[in-house]
């Protein structure tokens, strides 16, 4: 059984519709693949559908954008969650304001070097998607200025860029309580991904631990090995669910489906635990 627990599409910084990310979960011969948008339920729909049509079981989910008390990027991934439970959405809604007032910001600090405006970001967006720093990126691919995200990222739009903003994001405690109370399943997405920049302290897994989270994304290609040693510990100690997923982006980012996979077991953990929403099919096995 293949699983991936951990993929975008274009309502959120992938580049395929919903129903192409699972129509590739197909030809990769994946059983299951969970839709996880950052801070969107947008793709659930489409993606369903497409589900049914396909044969593969679909986990309806979601990635919830967090920073932590020192500053630092932190993501939850949320599976099984009622998408219309008030507060979550509420706390969401306000995440997607503040990245707009923010990528605005970045796009005017970045005119003033390249050949970039809003309507040159604006173009890169699929309707209703979360607008963010992989459509800035996408923006200056299509003026010349990088050849791909990754170098954008690595360079013009690393945190450490003068063009850089920071925008609101919730505790990501807080982001595990209201996943819980929206009957979901919270899981640390790529928790050690130093590759990507600062990772929190033991102190921030404590509190989310604390708040309810019940599981690790262990087996992702941004964890280091030293560190998913460290988190299976963590796991075991804490009676935690182990997770392994590929982060797919489709063209957007190297990673590659069902490069990271996820046993059944913990699926069906997964299904068991999630009370807001269904699997869309059967638990494969």
């Amino acid at each position: 059984m293949r699983i991936d627990l951990h993929t975008h599409s274009s309502v959120s910084d992938g580049t395929e519709p919903p129903a192409d990310v699972l129509a590739a979960a197909a030809r990769e011969g994946l059983d299951a693949i969970a839709l996880t948008d950052h801070d969107t339920t947008a793709g659930w729909e489409p993606a369903a559908a497409a589900a049914r049509r396909l044969g593969v079981t679909m986990v309806p989910g979601m990635e919830v954008s967090c920073r932590s008390s020192e500053g630092i990027s932190v993501h939850v991934l949320s599976y099984l969650h009622d998408p219309a439970h008030p507060g979550l959405l509420e706390e969401i809604a306000r995440s997607r304001a503040a990245r707009v007032s923010r990528a605005e910001l970045m796009v005017k600090r970045l005119a003033e070097d390249f050949p970039i405006d809003w309507d040159a970001v604006q173009e890169q967006v699929a309707p209703g998607a979360t607008i963010g720093r992989p459509h800035i990126a996408d923006a200056l691919v299509a003026a010349g200025v990088v050849p791909n995200r990754s170098a954008a990222f690595s360079g013009i739009l690393t945190a450490r860029s003068p063009y850089f903003v920071a925008h609101y994001a919730p505790d990501p405690a807080r982001a595990v309580e209201l996943v819980r109370q929206a009957g979901g399943v919270p899981v640390f997405a790529h928790p050690v991904a130093s590759s990507r920049g600062r990772v929190v302290g033991e102190g921030t897994f404590h509190e989310m631990i604390d708040a309810g989270l019940l599981g690790v994304e262990v087996n992702h290609r941004d964890n280091p090995e030293a560190g998913r040693d460290w988190l299976r510990r963590l796991a075991k100690d804490h009676n935690l669910l182990v997770t392994g997923s590929s982060d797919y982006h489709g063209t957007g980012k190297p990673n590659r489906l069902a490069e990271n996979t996820t046993d059944p077991a913990v699926l069906a953990q997964i299904a068991g635990l999630g009370t807001g929403s269904a699997l869309v099919g059967d638990l494969p096995g």
